[in-house]
């Protein structure tokens, strides 16, 4: 993946702009940044026909997923990014700032399970899934418009006091997530492996 240089500059604006440039740098992490082209790399290969499509990104935290989807080669026309944690806002919208100007993207600050849909966007990303217990997560889920094509990640990072909702396995990330799953996959790391799953609510 090419990303273009002004985007590179609005990230170095935003660490150096950061009220927690620590906190800031967690999302250009190795894993993290892996992780979120491993995802886009997967849309591509399985959704080749993305074109002209509304993203909404649950826990969408610091904004480095949207900037990537936008130097991807899918086709994005917006993207709205949601995260409990305000801080995240002013971030993600200065990582994010050329899409920003041009209409394309938006920051809000929010919690993902009372979100509610203006009209049901062509794909719903959550990459948090382990952050919220499960009874928030199926809350979350039953809110996700049936037409919407769904991208959920999450981890057996145990370890970590924020990862409330972690799953053993991926085959145990699936039956959580109860969706007519097209792609399931692992990415391993040193320390973790991280699984993600494509495919949308069932007919129920």
């Amino acid at each position: 993946m090419k990303i273009d240089i002004e985007d590179v500059l609005f990230w170095m604006d935003a660490i150096r702009n950061s009220d927690n440039r620590y906190r800031t740098l967690e999302s250009f992490w190795k894993g993290q940044v892996k992780s979120k082209i491993w995802l886009i790399e997967a849309l591509e290969k399985h959704n080749r026909s993305i074109m002209n499509a509304d993203v909404v990104i649950h826990g969408g935290w610091n904004g480095v997923l949207s900037s990537l989807l936008f130097n991807s080669n899918l086709g994005i026309r917006h993207i709205t990014s949601i995260d409990i944690d305000r801080t995240c806002e002013n971030t993600a919208n200065t990582i994010n700032k050329r899409y920003e100007i041009q209409g394309k993207f938006n920051s809000i600050t929010q919690d993902m399970v009372t979100y509610k849909y203006d009209k049901p966007p062509y794909l719903i990303i959550n990459t948090s899934c382990e952050h919220i217990n499960q009874e928030q997560y199926l809350e979350w889920l039953s809110n996700v418009p049936k037409s919407s094509t769904v991208v959920l990640q999450s981890n057996n990072y145990f370890e970590l006091d924020e990862h409330i909702n972690c799953s053993k396995n991926l085959e145990e990330f699936v039956k959580k997530s109860n969706l007519k799953v097209d792609v399931a996959e692992t990415l391993s790391f040193e320390k973790y492996d991280r699984y993600m799953i494509i495919g949308k609510k069932q007919n129920v």
